[in-house]
């Protein structure tokens, strides 16, 4: 992609800087990248779209400083949509980009945004999530035999109580297991949630796993990561390029490529191939929603029998 004008869902976006390189070691170009959004607008927008996101840009490319932008307030045109949440605790509102079209992703890309990191609630029920997300990284020493047995138990714990996982590489060192909610539970109740299943998952295997908040009382086990499911934090977005070393992809894969793709095999060099041969294993995944309350019972009953025994 060169300088100049480019039409995108009816707007003239201006793109700039094309030549300057943003990966390095890979040869990438902001160019590269902005045509990388624009060229997966169709899958990566459904993902976004009504989700306040927080941007994490490199201006200059990711060997350069960076920063993660929350406040959109003046920064950006007019047309852009934005939505005011409040900041719990601290007080006061922070304005966030919704990321709804196609000019808005290839905008903010042309802004040096790399990576997007949407909310796991939508505009009109920011407090009531629809995502509930495990974050399954490896500890040093650890091979990724363990954590794709992690996220084979968690996608087990989730079907017993009702909801139907989806998983994902998260483009860095793991991947990320989701479920789909109704909206409707509180943010609270949905990270007891997660907590309670990652307590379930762990005590059923607890050589490999553990809930353990302090690395030191890991003891080489992995962390099953339920942080994300707190009010206002965020998880990368499907499609999204990471800011690492071979621009790889946090990428939705169907649970049989589990045993055969690694956390960064998709990257923004192979990606589109992917895409032109399979689609999207995420679409539709708001379709997959199951009501919150049945499944907290049935976790509840889940936990009773372990504790019974």
């Amino acid at each position: 992609m060169k300088d100049g004008p480019l039409r995108v869902g009816g707007r003239t976006l201006q793109v700039s800087s094309t030549d300057k390189v943003f990966f390095p070691d890979d040869g990438v170009t902001k160019g590269d990248l902005v045509g990388y959004y624009h060229q997966v607008a169709e899958v990566m927008v459904p993902h976004l779209r009504e989700r306040p996101v927080n941007l994490q840009r490199f201006p200059d490319g990711i060997k350069a400083s960076g920063f993660f932008q929350q406040d959109a307030s003046g920064h950006f045109p007019d047309w852009m949509r934005t939505v005011t949440v409040p900041r719990r605790g601290r007080g006061g509102t922070v304005d966030h980009v919704v990321c709804d079209d196609a000019a808005t992703l290839v905008y903010l890309a042309n802004q040096g945004t790399v990576t997007f990191h949407p909310w796991t609630s939508r505009v009109d029920h920011l407090d009531r999530p629809d995502l509930v997300i495990f974050d399954l990284d490896p500890d040093p020493g650890q091979g990724l035999d363990v954590v794709r047995a992690a996220a084979r138990a968690v996608r087990r714990a989730l079907e017993e109580v009702g909801l139907v996982p989806f998983v994902q590489t998260s483009g860095s060192r793991g991947f990320h297991v989701v479920g789909p909610l109704r909206p409707g539970a509180d943010v609270e109740e949905v990270k007891a949630f997660a907590d309670d299943l990652a307590r379930l998952v762990a005590a059923r295997d607890p050589r490999r796993l553990t809930v353990e908040q302090r690395k030191a009382k890991r003891e080489g086990r992995l962390f099953l990561d339920t942080g994300r499911n707190a009010y206002a934090q965020t998880a990368v977005a499907p499609y999204s390029v990471r800011a690492r070393p071979g621009a790889p992809v946090a990428t939705p894969i169907d649970w049989d490529e589990l045993g055969r793709v690694e956390p960064r095999s998709y990257r923004l060099q192979n990606l589109r191939r992917r895409l032109a041969r399979k689609p999207d294993p995420w679409a539709g995944i708001t379709d997959r929603a199951e009501a919150f309350e049945p499944a907290r019972a049935r976790l509840d009953e889940l936990l009773a029998e372990l504790r019974s025994r």
